[in-house]
């Protein structure tokens, strides 16, 4: 059985979240709960989760349980339904690491990492982006050369790691430098996904089509989107429309 779960963002604004408990570790939880712009209640109010973080949670966090409701206990990875994990606010990009309760730490340590490599203009890039939704939807109306496109911008003029000013999404659509379709192969040197190039792994998560020999490993493929098309053939591949990667090992 996985401990991670299944990752997903709650909007909370305006909305209650039962939190119980007293001192530094209850404080904590309330200043990320006020940030995501809750309404904080206790045991007497109405709401859907609830955080406890004291030293006796058991018979609370099981009393909670019984009402139906989803239920985090700080530093009690066995009594949560729900983990909280780390994050990097560049709102609106939200970048959570969660270890599934095995460690806060580690999770603690990988967000003052990504702290350091995401600028602080990510979150206009993102509302730049969502500005011009209209705009790029004109410009791509087929949603896989659209899909192509904005890919192929933010691994280059848009890369999300560099600063980026107010008009470089102007730029980008003024003078777009998109993937457009055709076949890509590659001979894979490994079957270890780590050991793919930062352009071997674009390629793949931009793919509309991958097909590959049988002996290239399910861990390769699981690296492109979960919506690409996976062909396996002994031959290269026909004419297919859109981006094609072609996946051979090396000999």
């Amino acid at each position: 059985m996985k401990r991670s779960g299944l990752p997903i963002f709650v909007r909370l604004d305006g909305r209650p979240v039962m939190l119980i408990g007293e001192g530094e570790a209850a404080d904590a939880k309330r200043r990320l709960l006020e940030r995501a712009g809750a309404h904080i209640v206790d045991e007497t109010g109405d709401a859907r989760l609830a955080i406890i973080a004291r030293d006796d949670p058991e018979e609370v966090a099981a009393r909670l349980m019984a009402r139906g409701m989803l239920v985090n206990v700080a530093d009690r990875p066995d009594l949560c339904d729900f983990t909280l994990p780390a994050i990097v606010d560049r709102d609106p990009v939200v970048v959570a690491i969660g270890t599934g309760g095995a460690s806060a730490g580690l999770a603690a340590a990988l967000r003052q990492r990504l702290e350091r490599l995401l600028p602080a203009s990510l979150g206009q890039l993102a509302d730049a982006l969502a500005g011009a939704r209209d705009a790029i939807r004109a410009r791509w109306p087929e949603g896989a050369a659209r899909r192509r496109a904005i890919g192929s911008a933010l691994s280059g003029p848009l890369d999300p790691l560099v600063a980026q000013d107010d008009e470089a999404v102007v730029r980008w659509l003024a003078d777009p430098d998109a993937v457009t379709g055709g076949v890509v192969h590659i001979a894979l040197r490994s079957d270890d996904p780590d050991e793919l190039t930062v352009g071997q792994a674009r390629l793949l998560a931009q793919a509309d089509q991958v097909t590959h020999r049988a002996i290239v490993p399910a861990a390769i493929l699981t690296r492109a989107r979960a919506d690409a098309q996976r062909i396996e053939c002994d031959a290269p591949p026909p004419d297919l429309p859109g981006l094609t990667v072609d996946l051979g090992m090396a000999g």
